[in-house]
């Protein structure tokens, strides 16, 4: 194959890492594309059976060493990451709400759908802990210092 060719899939390989939510996969194989176009560039590039070894070789030992480095080094190592939970944030109920009554209470300056999933009553403004999140519901409990707690 032609170097430029070999250096234009290299790009592209790259080009689609950004677009990819798998972690740094992709991105191992354009680098692969881009060794074997700069030594077929530099005209030691061998026949083409040869290129394409080069490059499943570079491509899959690039791969195997630095992968886990890459993804330690941005923060993708931990299995089962919540990036984002709304689970022991404070809301505030816009209302009184009685053991498992469903109303409304903000949390982060928006008002959510929550169902009360506490024994006592949640006074209106009263600080309450999110225990669990079901779809759009968000399940409420007194603060263990607030409880029975009007404002």
């Amino acid at each position: 194959m032609l170097w430029w060719l070999w250096v234009l899939i290299g790009l592209a390989l790259l080009g689609v890492e950004v677009f990819t939510p798998g972690g740094f996969f992709v991105l191992f194989f354009g680098v692969g594309a881009l060794v074997v176009g700069v030594l077929v560039g530099l005209g030691i590039g061998g026949p083409p059976w040869t290129q394409w070894l080069i490059f499943s070789v570079v491509s899959v030992i690039s791969l195997l060493l630095f992968r886990s480095r890459l993804l330690a080094r941005f923060g993708h190592d931990a299995p089962g990451l919540r990036l984002d939970t709304l689970e022991g944030e404070v809301a505030t109920p816009l209302e009184d709400l009685g053991p498992g009554a469903i109303g409304k209470a903000e949390l982060r300056g928006t008002v959510w759908t929550v169902l009360n999933a506490d024994e006592g009553t949640l006074a209106k403004a009263q600080r309450c802990r999110v225990v669990r999140v079901d779809g759009l519901t968000l399940h409420l409990r007194a603060e263990p210092n607030e409880r029975g707690a009007r404002p």
